[in-house]
Protein backbone atom coordinates (compact mmCIF):
# COMPACT_ATOMS: atom_id res chain seq x y z
CA UNK A 1 0.00 0.00 0.00
CA UNK A 2 0.86 3.49 -1.17
CA UNK A 3 1.51 6.38 1.88
CA UNK A 4 -0.02 8.71 -1.16
CA UNK A 5 -1.93 7.86 -3.99
CA UNK A 6 -3.43 9.61 -6.97
CA UNK A 7 -4.28 9.10 -11.16
CA UNK A 8 -5.79 10.51 -13.93
CA UNK A 9 -6.90 9.75 -17.20
CA UNK A 10 -5.02 11.25 -19.91
CA UNK A 11 -5.29 10.83 -23.86
CA UNK A 12 -7.14 7.11 -22.90
CA UNK A 13 -4.27 6.24 -20.34
CA UNK A 14 -4.51 5.98 -16.40
CA UNK A 15 -1.57 7.64 -15.20
CA UNK A 16 -1.32 7.03 -11.42
CA UNK A 17 1.38 8.36 -8.84
CA UNK A 18 1.96 7.28 -5.86
CA UNK A 19 4.24 7.18 -2.62
CA UNK A 20 5.21 4.13 -1.43
CA UNK A 21 6.03 3.11 1.87
CA UNK A 22 9.05 0.48 1.12
CA UNK A 23 11.82 2.25 -1.31
CA UNK A 24 14.68 -0.22 -0.99
CA UNK A 25 14.26 -1.47 -4.53
CA UNK A 26 14.31 2.25 -5.98
CA UNK A 27 18.34 1.56 -7.10
CA UNK A 28 18.90 -1.85 -6.78
CA UNK A 29 22.51 -1.59 -8.59
CA UNK A 30 23.14 1.34 -6.12
CA UNK A 31 22.82 -1.44 -2.95
CA UNK A 32 25.27 -1.28 -0.56
CA UNK A 33 25.27 -4.68 -0.38
CA UNK A 34 26.03 -5.54 -3.80
CA UNK A 35 29.50 -4.41 -3.60
CA UNK A 36 30.80 -6.48 -0.85
CA UNK A 37 32.98 -9.62 -1.06
CA UNK A 38 31.69 -13.15 -0.57
CA UNK A 39 34.26 -14.22 1.99
CA UNK A 40 37.23 -13.09 3.98
CA UNK A 41 39.70 -14.84 1.07
CA UNK A 42 38.23 -15.57 -1.90
CA UNK A 43 42.03 -18.10 -2.78
CA UNK A 44 40.28 -20.30 -1.04
CA UNK A 45 38.97 -24.25 -2.35
CA UNK A 46 35.06 -23.31 -2.23
CA UNK A 47 36.08 -19.53 -3.51
CA UNK A 48 37.88 -21.49 -6.30
CA UNK A 49 35.08 -23.72 -6.93
CA UNK A 50 32.40 -21.57 -7.55
CA UNK A 51 34.63 -19.59 -10.05
CA UNK A 52 35.44 -22.45 -12.18
CA UNK A 53 31.39 -22.68 -11.88
CA UNK A 54 30.84 -19.36 -12.84
CA UNK A 55 33.78 -19.55 -15.65
CA UNK A 56 31.68 -22.71 -17.54
CA UNK A 57 28.66 -20.33 -16.74
CA UNK A 58 26.87 -23.75 -14.76
CA UNK A 59 27.12 -27.58 -15.16
CA UNK A 60 26.35 -29.31 -18.68
CA UNK A 61 22.75 -30.57 -18.61
CA UNK A 62 21.36 -34.26 -19.59
CA UNK A 63 18.40 -33.12 -21.09
CA UNK A 64 20.07 -30.23 -23.08
CA UNK A 65 21.10 -32.27 -26.44
CA UNK A 66 20.42 -31.91 -30.05
CA UNK A 67 21.13 -35.11 -32.20
CA UNK A 68 21.18 -34.65 -36.54
CA UNK A 69 20.60 -37.93 -38.76
CA UNK A 70 20.98 -37.91 -42.64
CA UNK A 71 19.84 -40.77 -44.44
CA UNK A 72 22.72 -42.59 -46.88
CA UNK A 73 22.76 -41.45 -50.00
CA UNK A 74 21.35 -45.01 -51.83
CA UNK A 75 22.04 -46.03 -55.37
CA UNK A 76 22.98 -43.62 -57.97
CA UNK A 77 20.78 -43.27 -60.83
CA UNK A 78 23.56 -44.10 -62.64
CA UNK A 79 23.96 -47.26 -61.23
CA UNK A 80 20.06 -48.54 -62.46
CA UNK A 81 20.99 -48.28 -66.10
CA UNK A 82 21.28 -52.07 -67.40
CA UNK A 83 23.32 -53.11 -70.08
CA UNK A 84 21.71 -55.51 -72.77
CA UNK A 85 23.67 -59.05 -72.86
CA UNK A 86 23.80 -61.05 -76.55
CA UNK A 87 24.69 -64.88 -76.29
CA UNK A 88 24.90 -65.70 -80.01
CA UNK A 89 28.28 -67.11 -81.24
CA UNK A 90 28.58 -63.76 -83.99
CA UNK A 91 28.42 -61.45 -80.94
CA UNK A 92 30.79 -63.10 -79.40
CA UNK A 93 33.53 -63.24 -82.33
CA UNK A 94 32.92 -59.74 -83.56
CA UNK A 95 33.19 -58.04 -79.54
CA UNK A 96 35.36 -60.53 -77.88
CA UNK A 97 34.97 -62.33 -74.68
CA UNK A 98 36.28 -59.33 -72.38
CA UNK A 99 33.26 -57.43 -74.20
CA UNK A 100 30.58 -59.59 -73.00
CA UNK A 101 32.36 -60.66 -69.56
CA UNK A 102 31.90 -57.39 -68.71
CA UNK A 103 28.57 -56.49 -70.06
CA UNK A 104 27.38 -59.20 -68.02
CA UNK A 105 29.16 -58.02 -65.24
CA UNK A 106 27.29 -54.18 -65.63
CA UNK A 107 23.82 -56.41 -66.06
CA UNK A 108 24.57 -57.85 -63.06
CA UNK A 109 25.14 -55.16 -61.02
CA UNK A 110 22.10 -53.48 -61.97
CA UNK A 111 20.25 -56.03 -60.96
CA UNK A 112 21.55 -55.83 -57.83
CA UNK A 113 20.99 -52.53 -57.45
CA UNK A 114 17.76 -52.57 -58.45
CA UNK A 115 16.52 -53.74 -55.31
CA UNK A 116 17.70 -51.00 -53.52
CA UNK A 117 16.49 -47.15 -53.33
CA UNK A 118 17.90 -44.93 -55.15
CA UNK A 119 19.24 -41.37 -53.59
CA UNK A 120 16.03 -39.58 -55.03
CA UNK A 121 13.96 -41.88 -52.85
CA UNK A 122 16.01 -41.28 -50.02
CA UNK A 123 16.20 -37.55 -50.45
CA UNK A 124 12.48 -37.61 -50.33
CA UNK A 125 12.20 -39.72 -46.82
CA UNK A 126 14.65 -37.23 -45.35
CA UNK A 127 13.29 -34.18 -46.00
CA UNK A 128 9.60 -35.21 -44.81
CA UNK A 129 10.96 -36.74 -41.47
CA UNK A 130 14.16 -35.81 -40.41
CA UNK A 131 12.47 -32.87 -38.40
CA UNK A 132 10.62 -35.49 -36.73
CA UNK A 133 13.22 -37.71 -36.12
CA UNK A 134 15.16 -35.98 -34.39
CA UNK A 135 12.67 -34.21 -32.44
CA UNK A 136 11.31 -37.06 -30.73
CA UNK A 137 15.01 -38.93 -29.62
CA UNK A 138 13.90 -39.06 -26.23
CA UNK A 139 17.46 -40.63 -24.97
CA UNK A 140 21.20 -40.99 -26.36
CA UNK A 141 24.84 -41.82 -25.64
CA UNK A 142 28.24 -39.72 -26.81
CA UNK A 143 30.78 -41.97 -28.05
CA UNK A 144 33.50 -42.90 -25.63
CA UNK A 145 36.96 -44.45 -27.36
CA UNK A 146 39.41 -46.77 -25.53
CA UNK A 147 43.01 -47.01 -26.72
CA UNK A 148 44.33 -50.63 -27.69
CA UNK A 149 47.63 -51.92 -26.23
CA UNK A 150 50.29 -54.16 -26.54
CA UNK A 151 52.59 -55.14 -23.83
CA UNK A 152 56.06 -55.63 -24.53
CA UNK A 153 58.59 -56.98 -22.24
CA UNK A 154 62.60 -55.96 -22.68
CA UNK A 155 63.80 -55.70 -19.27
CA UNK A 156 62.00 -54.74 -16.27
CA UNK A 157 58.27 -53.94 -15.99
CA UNK A 158 56.22 -54.43 -19.07
CA UNK A 159 56.27 -50.74 -21.28
CA UNK A 160 52.38 -51.13 -22.41
CA UNK A 161 52.47 -49.62 -26.17
CA UNK A 162 49.32 -48.30 -27.91
CA UNK A 163 48.99 -49.84 -31.50
CA UNK A 164 44.89 -49.08 -32.27
CA UNK A 165 41.76 -47.35 -30.57
CA UNK A 166 38.44 -48.48 -30.91
CA UNK A 167 34.88 -47.13 -29.73
CA UNK A 168 31.78 -49.41 -28.71
CA UNK A 169 28.49 -48.86 -30.48
CA UNK A 170 25.72 -46.08 -29.12
CA UNK A 171 22.33 -46.63 -28.01
CA UNK A 172 19.31 -44.10 -28.64
CA UNK A 173 15.75 -44.29 -27.84
CA UNK A 174 12.86 -42.54 -29.87
CA UNK A 175 9.28 -41.33 -29.51
CA UNK A 176 7.11 -42.05 -31.68
CA UNK A 177 3.60 -41.48 -33.29
CA UNK A 178 0.65 -43.45 -34.37
CA UNK A 179 2.24 -44.23 -38.19
CA UNK A 180 5.76 -45.39 -36.41
CA UNK A 181 7.06 -42.42 -39.00
CA UNK A 182 10.24 -42.58 -36.58
CA UNK A 183 10.81 -46.69 -36.85
CA UNK A 184 9.96 -46.52 -40.44
CA UNK A 185 12.93 -43.51 -40.70
CA UNK A 186 15.49 -46.41 -39.41
CA UNK A 187 13.80 -49.29 -41.16
CA UNK A 188 14.38 -48.09 -44.72
CA UNK A 189 18.29 -46.60 -43.37
CA UNK A 190 19.10 -50.72 -42.46
CA UNK A 191 17.29 -51.97 -45.42
CA UNK A 192 19.70 -50.12 -47.35
CA UNK A 193 22.55 -52.46 -46.80
CA UNK A 194 20.70 -55.48 -47.76
CA UNK A 195 17.55 -56.88 -49.53
CA UNK A 196 14.39 -59.17 -48.13
CA UNK A 197 13.50 -59.44 -51.12
CA UNK A 198 16.61 -60.17 -53.61
CA UNK A 199 18.58 -61.29 -50.45
CA UNK A 200 21.28 -59.34 -52.06
CA UNK A 201 23.77 -56.64 -50.20
CA UNK A 202 24.98 -53.07 -51.40
CA UNK A 203 28.11 -51.45 -51.61
CA UNK A 204 29.23 -50.05 -48.38
CA UNK A 205 29.54 -46.51 -49.14
CA UNK A 206 25.31 -46.68 -50.59
CA UNK A 207 24.23 -47.09 -46.67
CA UNK A 208 26.41 -45.58 -43.85
CA UNK A 209 26.05 -42.03 -43.03
CA UNK A 210 27.35 -39.18 -40.74
CA UNK A 211 25.49 -38.54 -37.25
CA UNK A 212 26.06 -35.19 -35.23
CA UNK A 213 25.39 -35.31 -31.92
CA UNK A 214 25.73 -31.58 -29.46
CA UNK A 215 25.42 -30.51 -25.63
CA UNK A 216 23.76 -27.48 -25.71
CA UNK A 217 23.97 -24.32 -23.20
CA UNK A 218 22.43 -20.92 -22.58
CA UNK A 219 24.58 -18.28 -23.19
CA UNK A 220 23.84 -14.51 -21.52
CA UNK A 221 24.90 -12.87 -24.93
CA UNK A 222 22.36 -14.50 -27.10
CA UNK A 223 19.35 -13.60 -24.67
CA UNK A 224 19.76 -17.09 -22.48
CA UNK A 225 18.95 -19.11 -25.65
CA UNK A 226 20.89 -22.68 -26.32
CA UNK A 227 23.63 -23.09 -28.83
CA UNK A 228 26.20 -25.24 -29.05
CA UNK A 229 29.12 -25.81 -26.15
CA UNK A 230 30.07 -29.55 -27.39
CA UNK A 231 29.80 -31.28 -30.51
CA UNK A 232 30.92 -34.88 -31.66
CA UNK A 233 30.41 -36.03 -35.38
CA UNK A 234 30.13 -39.95 -35.67
CA UNK A 235 31.56 -41.25 -39.29
CA UNK A 236 30.07 -44.10 -41.45
CA UNK A 237 27.32 -44.75 -39.05
CA UNK A 238 24.56 -47.43 -39.49
CA UNK A 239 21.79 -48.56 -37.24
CA UNK A 240 23.10 -52.95 -36.62
CA UNK A 241 20.13 -52.95 -34.58
CA UNK A 242 16.24 -51.36 -34.31
CA UNK A 243 14.69 -53.08 -31.38
CA UNK A 244 11.29 -54.58 -30.71
CA UNK A 245 8.16 -52.59 -29.94
CA UNK A 246 6.80 -53.92 -26.60
CA UNK A 247 2.89 -53.93 -25.97
CA UNK A 248 1.21 -54.21 -22.75
CA UNK A 249 -2.43 -53.45 -22.07
CA UNK A 250 -2.00 -53.10 -18.38
CA UNK A 251 -0.30 -49.40 -19.67
CA UNK A 252 -1.36 -46.56 -21.60
CA UNK A 253 2.46 -44.72 -21.80
CA UNK A 254 4.12 -43.60 -25.29
CA UNK A 255 5.39 -45.87 -27.21
CA UNK A 256 9.28 -45.55 -27.76
CA UNK A 257 11.87 -47.95 -29.73
CA UNK A 258 15.79 -48.11 -29.29
CA UNK A 259 17.91 -48.64 -32.15
CA UNK A 260 22.40 -49.39 -31.51
CA UNK A 261 24.48 -47.56 -34.33
CA UNK A 262 27.81 -48.57 -35.05
CA UNK A 263 30.24 -46.33 -36.70
CA UNK A 264 33.99 -46.36 -37.91
CA UNK A 265 35.28 -43.35 -35.31
CA UNK A 266 34.62 -39.99 -34.21
CA UNK A 267 36.10 -36.38 -33.35
CA UNK A 268 34.97 -33.69 -31.13
CA UNK A 269 34.57 -30.44 -33.26
CA UNK A 270 36.50 -28.17 -30.85
CA UNK A 271 39.36 -29.97 -30.93
CA UNK A 272 39.81 -31.92 -34.29
CA UNK A 273 37.86 -28.96 -36.04
CA UNK A 274 39.52 -25.76 -34.25
CA UNK A 275 36.28 -24.78 -33.14
CA UNK A 276 35.42 -22.03 -31.13
CA UNK A 277 33.80 -22.02 -27.45
CA UNK A 278 32.23 -19.11 -25.48
CA UNK A 279 33.63 -18.93 -21.58
CA UNK A 280 31.99 -16.95 -19.14
CA UNK A 281 33.12 -14.92 -16.31
CA UNK A 282 35.14 -16.04 -13.59
CA UNK A 283 34.88 -13.42 -11.28
CA UNK A 284 32.38 -14.58 -8.99
CA UNK A 285 32.92 -12.02 -6.15
CA UNK A 286 31.08 -9.37 -8.17
CA UNK A 287 27.68 -9.54 -8.83
CA UNK A 288 25.82 -8.51 -11.89
CA UNK A 289 22.18 -6.45 -12.29
CA UNK A 290 20.50 -6.77 -15.50
CA UNK A 291 19.38 -3.53 -16.56
CA UNK A 292 16.53 -2.69 -18.78
CA UNK A 293 16.90 -2.80 -22.88
CA UNK A 294 15.44 -0.50 -25.48
CA UNK A 295 16.05 2.93 -26.70
CA UNK A 296 13.70 4.34 -23.59
CA UNK A 297 15.55 2.42 -20.57
CA UNK A 298 18.21 4.99 -19.80
CA UNK A 299 15.85 7.82 -20.09
CA UNK A 300 13.17 6.11 -17.86
CA UNK A 301 16.03 4.83 -15.15
CA UNK A 302 17.25 9.03 -14.57
CA UNK A 303 13.19 9.65 -13.63
CA UNK A 304 11.77 9.44 -9.95
CA UNK A 305 10.57 6.28 -8.84
CA UNK A 306 6.97 7.24 -9.20
CA UNK A 307 7.42 8.69 -12.51
CA UNK A 308 9.28 5.72 -13.82
CA UNK A 309 6.72 3.23 -13.01
CA UNK A 310 3.90 5.53 -14.55
CA UNK A 311 6.07 6.27 -17.87
CA UNK A 312 6.56 2.03 -18.50
CA UNK A 313 2.94 1.83 -18.34
CA UNK A 314 2.41 4.22 -20.64
CA UNK A 315 4.91 2.35 -23.07
CA UNK A 316 3.78 -1.14 -22.30
CA UNK A 317 -0.30 0.55 -23.62
CA UNK A 318 1.73 2.00 -26.89
CA UNK A 319 3.18 -1.21 -27.48
CA UNK A 320 -0.25 -3.28 -26.79
CA UNK A 321 -2.98 -0.80 -28.41
CA UNK A 322 -0.38 -0.14 -31.98
CA UNK A 323 -0.55 -2.58 -34.60
CA UNK A 324 2.69 -2.18 -35.55
CA UNK A 325 4.13 -5.68 -35.59
CA UNK A 326 0.56 -6.60 -36.93
CA UNK A 327 1.44 -4.28 -40.05
CA UNK A 328 5.19 -5.81 -40.36
CA UNK A 329 4.04 -9.37 -39.90
CA UNK A 330 5.98 -9.35 -36.53
CA UNK A 331 8.90 -8.79 -37.72
CA UNK A 332 9.81 -5.34 -35.94
CA UNK A 333 8.34 -3.22 -33.72
CA UNK A 334 9.60 0.31 -33.95
CA UNK A 335 11.40 1.67 -31.55
CA UNK A 336 10.68 -0.89 -29.25
CA UNK A 337 13.60 -3.50 -30.91
CA UNK A 338 13.52 -6.53 -33.02
CA UNK A 339 12.15 -9.83 -32.32
CA UNK A 340 14.70 -12.61 -31.69
CA UNK A 341 15.45 -14.86 -35.28
CA UNK A 342 14.16 -18.80 -34.80
CA UNK A 343 17.69 -20.81 -35.26
CA UNK A 344 15.43 -24.38 -35.14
Amino acid sequence: MAILRGGTRIGGFDVRVGIPRDRSLDNVNADPRFKKRQGGNPETTIGRYQAYVNEAEGFARKARFYVEFNLPKGVPLSSLSTVPVANDPASLLTRGVGTILGERYSSAASELMETFRSQKEHLAVQKANVKRVQAFCNTISMPGRSAVIKEVKHHGPVRKFVYDYKSEPINATFYTDKFMRERSYFELWQQSAFSTQSHNFNFFDNYVSDVNIYQLGSFESKEERDDVTYAVKLFDCYPTLIGPVDYSSATNEIQTFNITLDFRYWINYFLDRAGNVQLGNPNFRDAVVKGGKGPFAGLLDKLPPELRRAGTEVLEGLKRRIPVGGITGGRVFPPFGRFPPLNI
